[in-house]
């Protein structure tokens, strides 16, 4: 039997401070905080519809809030999170048939994830302000 004091000197398993931040890793944490942002936008802008339809006084407010450079942001953000959901989620469907499992090609789609996503938000926010093809 060990004693109290002979446990105590066992070396702690390594924590996250002891790795070196990768790609996937980052890109895993990423994952989690645009769900989150998805959660949170996507109940704003049911909010935001709600008082379209039965709240026309709130509705003027938090579309003219939402239209201030700081919601414009929000929503620049909000639209990047989705993208980079989409793309990730994608990713791991792939990766759920067996394939671009081998660490090069885990980083070689994560960084497609990263430019696919600044792609398609550029392209959508350049749609929206442009007026889109009307």
């Amino acid at each position: 039997m060990t004693s109290p004091s002979t446990k105590a000197k066992r070396p702690l398993s390594p924590h996250l401070g002891i790795y070196r931040p990768q790609i996937s890793t980052t890109l895993s944490i990423l994952n989690r905080i645009t769900g989150l942002a998805l959660y949170v936008g996507s109940a704003l802008m049911v909010l935001w519809l709600w008082s379209a339809a039965y709240a026309p006084e709130f509705y003027t407010t938090l579309h003219g809030w939402l239209a201030s450079v700081l919601g414009k942001l929000l929503l620049l953000g909000w639209t990047a999170a989705f993208y980079f959901h989409l793309v990730n989620g994608i990713r791991h469907l792939v990766w759920d048939t067996g394939h671009g499992l081998a660490v090069p090609s885990v980083n070689k789609s994560g960084v497609l994830a990263i430019i696919a996503t600044l792609i398609l938000t550029a392209f959508t926010w350049g749609m929206a302000i442009s007026g889109g093809a009307q």
